[in-house]
């Protein structure tokens, strides 16, 4: 059976995600992104399922610096209704409990609910390694926020649901793969992902993006990250809505160049249908 590696414990969202869109293929669990990347890059999983970022709690640290060293390729992109869970030992209580584990991305997405309910939030690594500790450590005054699937395999009793901040909370992932499966034009909608670093002169960015401006080409993603600790030069990571081959979009690339020292296309592939769906309810 293909394998589908991800960051963090059997239980986590990540492995939700992959049970949920790759049914068919074994869930390989890795302690760290670098981890699972390398898993993808070695051979030993097919595809990876790395999360990006969060409509709450925004961008996921470290991902931006490990994708161009990676050399990988984004071949899809899965939008993940997050739903956290608020779970404890047999016999806790909310009302017992003093502290909280869980990610940092879910604390932070959980932030307001877990202040109203007089909670102190505790960072772990993952949301399942933090359903495991409070397990192992049978203690009720500890509870953890996580998936249904991590109450499930760590036999700890939901104490609250719908813990998140907003109903909106979802966590867009990019599967990745040792080689480019570019979707064709006429695949229907598609994204192009790209990493580009500007040149160090005036007003580059500016000169760079206007081509999108200018062509009609949205830009659905605009992250800077600082590169090499000059904190003189940006990289920054894109995503674009249309085919590299597509006019427009071969335009605002073409003159993307002109002002940049560096541009890899990290990935061309279908959007994914929760684009559509909430862009028809806006």
């Amino acid at each position: 059976m293909d394998k589908i590696s991800f960051q963090g414990e059997r239980g986590a969202n990540s492995h939700l995600a992959c049970r949920q869109f790759f049914p068919g293929m074994d869930a390989l669990p890795c302690q760290t992104f670098e981890e699972a990347l390398a898993a993808i890059a070695d051979g030993t999983a097919k595809y990876g399922m790395i999360p990006i970022e969060n409509s709450i709690a925004g961008r996921v640290a470290d991902i931006h610096h490990l994708l161009p060293e990676a050399n990988l390729y984004v071949v899809g992109e899965r939008f993940l209704r997050v739903n956290h869970q608020l779970m404890g030992v047999k016999g806790a209580t909310i009302e017992g409990a003093s502290k909280v584990l869980s990610h940092v991305q879910a604390l932070g997405q959980c932030r307001k609910t877990i202040a109203d309910l007089g909670l102190h939030p505790v960072v772990e690594q993952d949301t399942a390694g933090a359903a495991r500790i409070v397990s192992e450590a049978g203690d009720p005054t500890q509870l953890a926020i996580a998936s249904p699937l991590a109450a499930e395999i760590y036999g700890l009793d939901v104490l609250k649901s719908e813990m998140e901040d907003a109903d909106h909370n979802t966590t867009r992932f990019l599967v990745m793969a040792a080689e480019p499966d570019d979707a064709e034009p006429e695949d229907g909608p598609v994204m192009t992902s790209i990493i580009f670093r500007v040149r160090n002169v005036p007003a580059a960015l500016y000169k760079a993006l206007g081509g999108f401006a200018t062509n009609g080409v949205n830009v659905t993603k605009l992250e800077s990250y600082q590169q090499g600790g000059s904190f003189q030069v940006a990289q920054f990571y894109a995503d674009l809505e249309g085919h590299p081959n597509d006019r427009s979009v071969r335009l605002a690339l073409e003159e993307l160049t002109f002002f940049t020292s560096m541009l890899t296309v990290l990935g061309i592939y279908p959007a994914d249908p929760y684009r559509d769906e909430v862009r028809s309810s806006d």
